[in-house]
């Protein structure tokens, strides 16, 4: 079966947030589906929409699979609920939100996934990590490289964290420094 590339937007900002990363990106290794090839740096980041909480972790992380993309929107669900997502808020504080950001160079629109995501290109938590690692990966539908989308959001409290996460020997993803 072939592999679908696709890339991931990971959040967190409650409890251990990079621990709660490290955790997620773990589940996503474990299952056998799905191999991850690159992270970026994490970056904290003020709250949009619900601002009355506390700063995210924000990070990309580009994968290949061989499962559809609604298996792999039933598998980054099942990663949340296990690290204890809830969805009381819309927007609101939360211990790992994975949203699926690309998926091959698939547009589509269901109840429940919309491709590439809906307000990633708005989104300067979104754009500066995935820049990092596919600037200039085109957007289906809006035609342009993510760099360029970049230069047109303010990326005003988007700031490089002090910890990374990296791949280790075991093919697991470890703390950095």
């Amino acid at each position: 079966m072939s592999e679908s590339p696709f890339y991931l937007a990971l959040g967190s900002n409650l409890g251990q947030r990079e621990g709660y990363l490290r955790q997620a990106l773990n589940g996503l290794i474990d299952h056998p589906g799905v191999r991850l090839s690159r992270l970026s740096s994490i970056y904290e980041t003020e709250p949009v929409g619900y601002v009355d909480q506390p700063p995210f972790l924000n990070m990309a992380v580009k994968g290949e699979t061989s499962l559809t993309v609604h298996e792999l929107l039933g598998l980054t669900q099942s990663i949340e609920k296990q690290l204890g997502r809830t969805r009381d808020v819309r927007w609101g504080p939360r211990t790992i939100d994975i949203d699926i950001l690309l998926y091959d160079h698939l547009s589509l629109e269901t109840k429940y996934l919309k491709l590439p995501h809906p307000r990633m290109t708005e989104r300067a938590f979104v754009l500066v990590p995935l820049a990092e690692i596919a600037p200039d990966v085109v957007i289906p539908g809006i035609h342009q490289p993510v760099r360029h989308l970049l230069e047109q959001v303010n990326r005003e409290g988007v700031e490089k964290w002090k910890i990374s996460l990296t791949f280790g020997a075991d093919g697991y993803v470890h703390f950095a420094n």
